[in-house]
């Protein structure tokens, strides 16, 4: 038994204080910028004006697209507890080499059922999660971010 599961606290999921770590100096820098950016607008210099409103726009881009990761990460993890509640979780169980690559055949085997499974049920997330992890097996990132994606947006 852990230390955490002893004294009947929940442990924090991997990875979560590092990205606390990283929003907050994203925070500090942001906080930078915008200084920067309204010290440039109030110089009254078109040139810097449209700078400055570059600076202030584009933290908020990218606090949108931080947004917008961190809904999907969990949600996929709500997927990810449901499946494993289910006994329904992408197994990696894939034969590799001796360097720890994944089996090209057995890859492409695997992606092939998960395929034909989101070709049956094209409405099931299910289906949809499973076929990104085959992608992802089979080194197809974008594809398996894609499919990932896809089943979020059916859950």
């Amino acid at each position: 038994m852990s230390a955490a599961e002893a004294t009947g606290r929940r442990r924090l999921p991997r990875g979560v204080v590092g990205m606390v770590v990283v929003l907050a100096l994203l925070a500090l820098y942001g906080w930078a910028i915008v200084g920067r950016g309204v010290a440039m607008i109030r110089t009254g210099d078109g040139v810097l004006i449209a700078i400055g409103i570059g600076a202030l726009v584009l933290p908020l881009v990218v606090l949108a697209v931080i947004a917008a990761e961190l809904r999907l990460a969990t949600r996929v993890q709500r997927m990810a507890d449901e499946l494993a509640a289910a006994g329904e979780l992408p197994v990696d169980d894939l034969p590799r080499s001796p360097g720890g690559r994944i089996d090209r055949a057995a890859a492409d085997a695997a992606f092939a059922e998960h395929k034909e499974a989101v070709e049956a049920a094209p409405d099931s997330w299910k289906a949809w999660y499973h076929l990104a992890f085959a992608y992802d097996a089979a080194g197809d990132r974008k594809r398996a971010r894609a499919a990932l994606r896809k089943a979020s947006a059916l859950y």
